[in-house]
């Protein structure tokens, strides 16, 4: 870790790190879990609603609330990015909710980028 994630990143709750092989596999499992994640790091540190997301990404806002929230056998809750912290809900007001990375969520993307540039 370098000096500049530090500053941009505070230091993350050691539950979390503990989560971190899950996360990497959720990412792994699911091509639109993981397009969702590059999307928001993409416009952090705005937040982006449903069907914003799903155009982005180019699936169903189907999808996207079941890899957000999880939804039946097909996108299991506990692999969802909101109950791995990677993916916080924030509403503007009580209609519309919006999506946004955790610091968990920023401080993961980046790891996998930094991966992927070291390669």
């Amino acid at each position: 870790k370098n000096i500049a994630d530090e500053i941009l990143i505070p230091e993350v709750p050691f539950k979390y790190k503990l989560n971190r092989p899950l996360v990497m596999r959720a990412l792994r499992r699911s091509n639109i879990r993981k397009k969702i994640v590059e999307y928001l790091f993409k416009i952090n540190p705005s937040s982006s609603y449903t069907s914003e997301i799903a155009y982005s990404v180019k699936t169903t806002p189907t999808n996207v609330i079941g890899a957000i929230r999880g939804m039946h056998s097909r996108y299991r809750k506990e692999e969802s990015l909101i109950e791995l912290n990677i993916v916080e809900e924030c509403s503007e007001n009580n209609n519309i909710k919006l999506y946004r990375l955790t610091n968990f969520g920023l401080e993961i993307i980046k790891n996998i980028n930094k991966d992927i540039t070291q390669d």
